[in-house]
């Protein structure tokens, strides 16, 4: 494993090497479906702020999920480059676009939409890092042929043992081109996001099965009762949105530069 890159003895953390290359991903793929819907909002800016807002997220929600961790590091747990929480960076990464769409006039369900694919893509991409960085978030001992030691990792294990991570970014890569490819035709507000959380919940769902995570309620970790819960709100978001007429892209047009 490679935690750190060493350029010009500049140690480079490869976690946050990928979590950048992640984020260009998803402005690239959010700017493409911007312009393919009409829309000339600044995706781009979108999507730093919602990275940024991710982040924080997803290292808060980690401090609250694990707080022995707090109380015996004190808060440089705060500034450690291992320890993100999947659910903390989508629920304030879903709130800065949220906020961010009600703002550019697209709809905030609508620019939703629009990210689900980027979303989907960016944390595959930044699963990498984690895989490179051996941060702890690799699965259970195995004796299939692709089970992998982390010596020199972050939080070192020394058994062949599930890479998780590169299970995830193959699923983060799946999920984005489905939603891409679906996202490109008329359809409901709100009918991809549904999509989204409820692939992507069922994702990570499944992953815990052979992640470490410790368990703490009906036999399911705290990831599993997250992701149950993004798998259920997709549903309804998915029932709603069917009672809705497709949007079409003049329509997208239209909300995001309403007449004067």
């Amino acid at each position: 494993m490679l935690p750190y890159l060493h350029l010009w003895r500049l140690p480079v953390p490869t976690f946050g090497l990928m979590l950048w290359c992640a984020a260009v991903a998803a402005a690239i793929l959010m700017d493409r479906g911007f312009k393919r819907a009409g829309i000339k909002a600044d995706a781009v800016t979108m999507v730093a702020f919602t990275v940024i807002a991710g982040i924080v997220g997803a290292k808060l929600w980690h401090v609250i999920d694990t707080p022995a961790e707090f109380r015996d590091e004190g808060w440089r747990v705060l500034w450690d480059s291992a320890g993100f929480a999947w659910f903390g960076g989508l629920v304030f990464g879903l709130a800065a676009l949220v906020f961010q769409g009600w703002w550019a006039r697209i709809g905030s369900l609508r620019t939703l939409d629009l990210a689900a694919p980027s979303a989907a893509i960016g944390y595959g991409i930044g699963r990498i890092g984690c895989f490179l960085s051996g941060d702890g978030c690799y699965g259970l001992p195995t004796n299939l042929p692709w089970g992998m030691s982390f010596p020199n990792g972050i939080e070192p294990v020394f058994v062949p043992v599930h890479p998780t991570p590169l299970y995830e970014l193959l699923a983060g890569l799946a999920i984005g081109w489905w939603l891409w490819k679906r996202a490109g035709k008329p359809y409901p507000t709100g009918w991809i996001l549904g999509e989204y959380l409820v692939l992507s919940g069922l994702a990570r769902f499944l992953v815990e099965f052979i992640r470490r995570n410790p368990k703490i309620l009906w036999g399911l970790s705290n990831a599993q009762l997250a992701s149950a819960g993004s798998v259920l709100a997709g549903i309804v978001l998915l029932i709603w949105a069917a009672s809705r007429k497709a949007a079409r892209p003049e329509d997208a047009r239209r909300s995001a530069h309403p007449a004067n």
